[in-house]
């Protein structure tokens, strides 16, 4: 998740500042770019694996709340085209109940075993 914008500086400092917001405030468990060794402060790892939907539309709802927060604490702001819902778009919806599963066929290393 791209949340460059929302740093006082574009430092890994800043990084774990916006961090610890994220885990303490807005109580979403998410990873800094800088524990996955990424080159550019401001990128979180987000793991949306085993979640329903009810819990991904709160997720989203208080990202979507962080985000606008800090857009109205901004002095310069950018006109951006505003959209009144997130929601994440998954290619194959019809596979949820199967990848939902910690025993999903899709994990087992048979299925990307050759012969």
């Amino acid at each position: 998740m791209d949340l460059r914008r929302l740093l006082k500086a574009a430092t890994f400092e800043a990084e774990m500042e916006l961090w610890r917001v994220i885990v303490n405030d807005v109580r979403i468990n998410v990873s800094s770019g800088a524990s996955f060794h990424f080159s550019e402060p401001g990128w979180f790892r987000v793991c949306f694996a085993n979640m329903d939907d009810e819990t991904m539309h709160i997720a989203l709802g208080r990202i979507s709340k962080l985000v606008m927060q800090s857009n109205k604490n901004s002095e310069s702001r950018k006109p951006c085209r505003r959209r009144s819902k997130l929601e994440i778009s998954l290619s194959f919806r019809r596979l949820d109940e199967i990848m939902m599963s910690p025993h999903s066929p899709m994990t087992s290393p048979l299925v990307g075993a050759r012969t």
